[in-house]
């Protein structure tokens, strides 16, 4: 599988990776959660927690999930990244709104 980038809309929330995996792997390949789980390594209730959507892709996750199927770690972090990053966002609201923004930085001081 080819990697590739998207856009998303930002008012909508990202997709947690192990829905991806759980609803487009998965399936695609045409095996079980676990067979997944042993071609993966791991055990059927941390690969159950990932496809439930309650545990993230972790950078040894990211690495087995990338060679499994065959489009490296890359992605799925990015895709864990981009879940965090706006449910974090969403979370933060108000305390961000309340950070000044600094144009630049002058590090020559």
């Amino acid at each position: 599988m080819a990697e590739y980038y998207t856009k998303r809309p930002l008012n909508r929330p990202p997709i947690h990776p192990g829905e991806i995996l759980r609803e487009d792997v998965l399936p695609a390949l045409g095996i079980s959660v676990s067979e997944a789980a042993r071609k993966l390594g791991i055990s059927r209730q941390q690969l159950h927690r990932i496809l439930s959507c309650t545990h993230p892709i972790t950078t040894e996750m990211a690495l087995r999930i990338g060679k499994f199927a065959g489009n490296g770690p890359g992605l799925w972090l990015r895709m864990q990244q981009a879940y965090d990053l706006w449910y974090a966002q969403q979370r933060m609201k108000d305390e961000l709104s309340e950070i000044e923004t600094v144009a630049s930085v002058d590090s020559s001081s």
